[in-house]
């Protein structure tokens, strides 16, 4: 639960900062150009708000005049616990269902600042636009001077590119800011002496156990990550350490990089051996007799090379165990022989009855890991070279992204589809200021790319209309936009809804 919570919290800071400064930039355009921003919300306020700059007992404190009526359906949360007292105590005619505000907008009239209480997402309502929070209905009136529509077409452009263009920047600001506080880090895959474990199908292409991996066509590898399998999918050829002889195997360049990453086992990890770094005393392990420093070398008949070959075992007993009909058959299935390599060299074998923690199998060891084997290699930054590394990588990390959109349109590809947990699962299950940085960097990026897709409701759609309007000369009508608005919307809620149904399914094992 702590972890979870952990988590949690990374990605709503994570998102509000995001948000926020998205947001921000449509402000600050809106307001460079004299548009009316009639609300600037951090996070969702649907049906009341927890504060408001418009809120009487706000304005009583700063000492503003009060005001009688505002048109507006949210009511704020203090009024929401008296409207609650008064519906348990019978005062129903206490109730209220606005809030009290100015109706009276004109262009002097200034912005309602506020904080909703769903902690995700915000809005910038800019009066004039046909988005989530206007219609054509509302905007039946002849434009005002300071409303959206009135505004030349080059204006609007900027105005809705604001969101998109401060998250772009922002993220390679962060990715510079942190190559000069922490440098970067990194286990050189040349480095690894014992090379890679490949699955069966990178065997069947020309790999082996022990590989060491140099290079491709492309480039040289650097370090074990998304970008390396990347480059193995769309290489010709990739040049290995074989046996202290470099050796060059032949690839198609069309590799099915999802496939690659979902495997069981994975196309190639690095080679650990089944070292195990520690062990909790009160394990099944512990109680077998293994300690620090034993190797497990067989789980039943299989025999264990790598941590890789014993998950990949641990994952068929897990898959067996979803099949077990009786208690006693669930027991069955959790015991199996293991035999291990004490650190003297000898050999010893027990029967294990492995834990279940959360669907997940365990017998209580911590696993040696890379930094038991190696050392990391540490580059630092100086200001000036960070303001190049920093956009470097986010140009990377964006082409990466980009060229991996190919497999969404893909049946596996839609079920790799996230939502909200998966995008909170990929923050640490502790607190860690320069991977929370990495992973807000790496969310602006997507936020960027997500945004300017020319899909009605997006930025991008509202991007694209306008650019059609500055070739053609004429402005789509408020009806045409309408429909394309309820159109985008419908459809980006429709894949919101896959995405997290996605999440609940391979919550509850179901994917």
């Amino acid at each position: 639960m702590e972890s979870f919570l952990i988590r949690a919290a990374q990605f709503i800071l994570a998102i509000t900062i995001l948000v926020f400064l998205h947001e921000g930039g449509h402000f600050t355009f809106a307001k460079m150009f004299g548009t009316r921003v009639s609300r600037f919300y951090v996070f969702a306020n649907w049906k009341f708000h927890l504060w408001s700059s418009y809120d009487n007992w706000w304005r009583k404190l700063r000492g503003k005049e009060l005001v009688t009526e505002r048109d507006d359906e949210s009511v704020n949360f203090c009024q929401q616990i008296k409207n609650f007292y008064y519906s348990i105590t019978g005062n129903k005619d206490k109730i209220v269902t606005k809030n009290v505000g100015n109706k009276k907008y004109n262009d002097k009239v200034g912005t309602e600042y506020g904080i909703g209480w769903l902690p995700l997402g915000g809005y910038c309502q800019i009066d004039g636009m046909i988005d989530e929070t206007q219609t054509a209905e509302k905007l039946s009136a002849p434009a005002k001077p300071w409303e959206f529509r009135s505004k030349k077409a080059y204006q609007r452009l900027l105005i809705m590119a604001g969101g998109v263009m401060v998250n772009f920047f922002l993220a390679l600001i962060i990715y510079s800011a942190v190559f000069y506080t922490w440098g970067d880090e990194y286990y050189a895959v040349k480095d690894m002496t014992m090379g890679m474990k490949f699955n069966d199908e990178a065997k069947a292409l020309g790999f082996q156990d022990h590989d060491i991996l140099l290079r491709s066509d492309l480039g040289e590898f650097k370090d074990f990550s998304g970008n390396l399998m990347r480059d193995i999918s769309k290489a010709h050829e990739v040049i290995v350490l074989r046996n202290n002889r470099e050796v060059l195997v032949p690839l198609n360049g069309d590799l099915n990089l999802l496939n690659m990453l979902k495997a069981e086992p994975m196309f190639c990890m690095p080679y650990i051996p089944a070292l195990i770094d520690s062990v909790d005393v009160s394990s099944p392990a512990y109680k077998a007799g293994m300690r620090k420093g034993d190797t497990i070398v067989k789980l039943g008949s299989k025999k264990i090379d790598t941590w890789t070959t014993f998950n990949y075992e641990v994952s068929r007993m897990s898959d067996a165990l979803t099949d077990a009909k009786t208690s006693r058959d669930s027991i069955a299935t959790l015991t199996n022989n293991i035999v291990w390599k004490k650190t003297d060299g000898s050999m010893d074998t027990a029967q294990v009855v492995f834990n279940c923690v959360e669907d997940h199998l365990q017998i209580g060891v911590l696993r040696a890991r890379l930094d038991n084997f190696y050392e990391p290699h540490h580059d630092d930054y100086d200001f000036m070279s960070s303001l190049k590394k920093g956009p470097s990588y986010g140009i990377d990390v964006l082409s990466g992204y980009v060229s991996d959109l190919k497999y969404v349109a893909t049946k596996e590809g839609a079920k790799s589809l996230g939502g909200f947990g998966a995008m909170g699962s990929m923050f640490p299950d502790h607190w860690d200021w320069m991977i929370f940085w990495k992973m807000t960097a790496f969310l602006s990026i997507i936020l960027a790319f997500m945004n300017i897709i020319p899909i009605p409701g997006l930025d991008g759609g509202h991007i694209l209309f306008l650019l059609v309007e500055v070739i053609t000369r004429k402005q789509p009508s408020l009806k045409f936009m309408q429909i394309a608005q309820n159109i985008g919307m419908g459809f980006l809620l429709l894949l919101m809804i896959v995405a997290n149904l996605n999440d609940i399914l391979r919550w509850i094992g179901v994917m």
